[in-house]
């Protein structure tokens, strides 16, 4: 079974773009818990993001763009290894400390999208956030990334670089450091440095921006960070508000707009891919409209993200799809345009976009799958297909009804019957990996 979901990624990734001679650097940029319509090239009209704005200008902005999971460590182990994270066993966010993740995290296999591009030749560096493991084992390091500074728990004090638990946790290669500073500054800043280190070799720099998630401490404004360190929640007095979060976005637009321009002054813009997306719907300060639902659930809210891709010379300008995507096709597309080797045991399921967004291929129907512990969906074509349970089904043409109001259950009983075929299909093909590789790592 598990070939028929590998075949159509596996092919794509194998293709590449025979008139890209020289590999491109590659630059992917993730935010954390931004809304679907929190740009404002996605409709948000109280948001500036003049920055992510002209990247879409300047290459192309995709519509039906998907994470892997509603949460960010599943879908950034999907981003990993380009392929289901729930083969890894990897469903919900991990716990904020070495202590009580209690050993759990993303294995070290050797076919991390790192390891991959390192074995092809490329530097490789992560700053950011990683929230895929703690020990030495499960590192950034141990996963390809030559070099690593940032935090490895789900979020991060903005000012006081401690974790969920009140711990410091603010790395670099490998060694707990103190910096004084905004993290979102420090990322651009390091993620800056990097790019100038090393633009006379190929690259894969991975951007991982805490913004905008909580706590919802905005940039120089340390007497709100404070008072929002907690996190508040919309009903509890003197709460964060929709302001805070809007200047911890455009402070993270802004150091994108410096990591761009930092590519101009070295000469790199032109031969360097740069991909940016999110890594889940939008939490209760965000904006995800026209989209139902949010953060943590399976509907349209919760799963679809920005996306956005840009190669001069290569993709086209001001070019809008409908593309169907998902975080484990950057993986895919990534690792086509660095023309990468790949061994013969690595089995993705990510599909390279290079062939579509540069105007080679016409678009294409997908089939994907999530699962949460708030349930589970399929999209296929058009049709989606989300059960809160068992005797719980939805259907929805999220093509026609992205906002998911029209539940189509009444009169589409053979979509519901093919769609749940496919998602229990699936999901005894995940779980069936995904118990071997439990089983195997209690032999050992």
């Amino acid at each position: 079974m598990r070939g028929i979901f590998l075949f159509a990624g596996f092919l794509s990734c194998c293709f590449s773009l025979q008139a890209q001679t020289e590999r491109p650097n590659v630059i992917f940029i993730m935010t954390d818990d931004v809304g679907y319509g929190d740009l404002s090239s996605y409709g948000a009209p109280d948001i500036r993001t003049p920055f992510l704005d002209q990247m879409a200008r300047d290459g192309i902005r995709f519509t039906d763009f998907y994470a892997n999971a509603p949460v960010c460590s599943p879908t950034r182990a999907g981003l990993m290894t380009g392929r289901y994270q729930q083969r890894y066993d990897i469903e919900a966010p991990l716990p904020s400390s070495l202590e009580t993740a209690n050993g759990r995290g993303l294995p070290a296999e050797g076919l991390s999208l790192p390891n991959l591009l390192k074995n092809n030749g490329y530097s490789t560096g992560l700053v950011g956030k990683w929230h895929l493991g703690y020990r030495d084992e499960q590192s950034p390091e141990a996963h390809g990334f030559d070099y690593f500074f940032g935090f490895k728990a789900g979020f991060i004090d903005y000012y006081q670089h401690t974790s969920g638990v009140g711990a410091p946790d603010l790395w670099e290669n490998g060694g707990q450091i103190q910096e004084e500073g905004y993290m979102t500054d420090l990322i651009t800043q390091r993620a800056i440095r990097y790019i100038q280190r090393h633009q006379n070799e190929p690259f894969f720099l991975s951007i991982q921006y805490n913004a905008a998630h909580w706590p919802y401490q905005p940039p120089d404004m340390p007497s709100v960070a404070v008072r929002n360190s907690a996190h508040l929640m919309p009903e509890e007095e003197n709460t964060s508000t929709r302001e805070d979060y809007i200047a911890i976005l455009e402070r993270a637009d802004q150091g994108i707009g410096e990591v761009l321009a930092a590519l101009e002054d070295a000469g790199l813009a032109d031969n360097t891919l740069v991909i940016y997306s999110n890594d889940n719907g939008g939490e209760w300060l965000a904006r995800n409209t026209p989209l139902f639902n949010r953060k943590y659930s399976v509907y349209e809210g919760g799963i679809r993200v920005p996306a956005i891709m840009r190669w001069p010379g290569v993709i086209p300008a001001g070019q809008v799809t409908s593309q169907v995507g998902i975080t484990m096709d950057i993986t895919a597309t990534i690792l086509a345009a660095a023309q990468a080797d790949l061994p013969l045991n690595y089995q993705p399921e990510g599909m390279n976009l290079l062939p579509i967004v540069s105007g080679r291929s016409p678009e294409v129907d997908r089939t994907l799958f999530w699962r949460s512990n708030m349930g589970v969906a399929v999209r296929s074509g058009d049709m989606k297909l989300v059960m809160e349970g068992p005797r719980r089904s939805f259907l929805f043409n999220v093509s026609e009804d992205p906002a998911e109001n029209n539940d189509l259950t009444n009169r589409g009983q053979a979509d519901v019957r093919r769609l749940r075929g496919l998602l229990d299909a699936w999901q005894e093909d995940v779980n069936a990996e995904r118990d071997q590789r439990l089983a195997g790592t209690r032999g050992n």
